[in-house]
């Protein structure tokens, strides 16, 4: 299976040159924007997406960067040399889906909209826009797994098209979600950081790291085996659950110890093999304590290690898309980025841009729940 189209809406703006751009700036896609605060009362850094998209969809962000993405995707594939098979499945990784329409629900409108209006709060319409959009009559479905999700959803489609059920698959990775009201809890709990630029607060695998930058974006890949000129190949992956605690990782890593092996495994790849470990890389203690463990038990310490949350932002459940779209980019044009070193840091940790590598990139991400998964990705050979 191979990624053969790429859509993408970040913080950075709209398209995924645009994304590409800034990532290879070294500069946080995060602004300032007021309202933020246990108070409310000063400027908070988020990666929101920009206003844009198309006019003629509804007034909704979540609507135009769900669609923006996933036309920007099918239309890369179509220049690639797709070749659309005969059934076309779509997956599409949220977590807590259109937020700023929900607030708005209750705060502006009072609990009373149109039928047609309120449709676009239900996480259904968004994949019956797609599939209608997109003549897609394959199977269609929403998948959540906290920050997980958008690795859940590639290897979802993996499957599908392992058991022939489809052909391609559309998958679409969307988090919309960095209003005051839902950052404010994850700086509460310690995890993520607001009150200064990204770069300073998120450090992952780096000294003084506090935790992560909210981010935002919409992040599309058209997956087939027929295209001309794919990005990357997807070789395998896995998946299992630390069983241990609604927050805390599980101390022992066992999980994500087996999570990593069985994706090996399952790709048919040695350790020796991966040349980059593209992290979770969220900047909290113990996922970057969990990760560091994972690069000298599983791996030896010899892969080169990437971090993009403080550029991006933690985009939730389309953290990992933003992260596959930047590794898988990265190999078409023989680049490898990373967010630039402000700190001591751990040995491997890539510093800013650097020449592209010819081996294969394992993508970890590590969801809220113990929500573990691990993604090979390769070359196209």
């Amino acid at each position: 299976m191979t990624i053969a189209g790429i859509g993408a809406v970040t913080g950075y703006g709209w398209g995924r040159e645009t994304l590409w751009e800034g990532l290879l700036s070294g500069k946080p896609a995060a602004r300032l924007f007021p309202g933020y605060g246990p108070e409310r009362d000063r400027q908070g850094w988020v990666a929101r997406v920009p206003d844009g998209g198309d006019p003629d969809l509804p007034p909704s962000r979540y609507v135009r960067a769900v669609m923006g993405s996933a036309h920007e995707a099918m239309a890369d594939a179509a220049q690639r040399g797709w070749r659309r098979g005969r059934t076309v499945g779509l997956l599409h990784a949220i977590v807590l889906g259109n937020v700023y329409e929900w607030r708005d629900f209750y705060t502006v409108d009072g609990g009373q909209r149109r039928s047609r209006d309120y449709l676009r709060l239900l996480p259904s319409t968004p994949v019956a826009m797609l599939t209608s959009e997109f003549d897609i009559h394959g199977p269609a479905m929403n998948v959540t797994a906290a920050c997980s999700s958008a690795n859940v959803a590639l290897l979802t489609a993996q499957m599908w098209m392992a058991q022939g059920l489809v052909d391609d698959v559309l998958v679409v990775a969307t988090d919309m979600s960095g209003t005051p009201e839902m950052v404010q809890p994850f700086v509460s709990l310690g995890a993520a950081v607001d009150d200064t630029d990204p770069l300073d607060a998120c450090r992952p695998f780096q000294e003084g790291s506090r935790g992560f930058g909210f981010g935002e974006a919409s992040v599309s890949f058209l997956l087939t085996r027929e295209a001309d000129n794919p990005y990357a190949a997807v070789l395998g992956g896995a998946l299992t659950n630390d069983g241990h605690h609604v927050i805390s990782v599980e101390p022992s890593y066992e999980q994500i110890f087996e999570c990593v092996r069985r994706a090996l495994k399952y790709a048919d790849v040695r350790p020796e093999e991966v040349a980059v470990l593209n992290t979770h890389g969220s900047g909290t203690k113990q996922c970057d304590d969990a990760e560091t463990a994972l690069l000298a038990e599983i791996f030896g310490d010899r892969p080169q290690v990437v971090a993009l949350k403080p550029l991006a932002g933690h985009c939730q459940a389309a953290s990992a898309g933003v992260e596959v779209a930047a590794a898988a980019l990265g190999y078409d044009r023989d680049l490898l980025v990373s967010s630039p070193i402000v700190a001591p840091a751990h040995a491997q940790l890539v510093d800013g841009v650097g020449p592209g590598v010819s081996g294969l990139t394992v993508k970890t991400a590590l969801g809220m729940g113990g929500h573990n998964s691990a993604l090979v990705l390769g070359p196209v050979r």
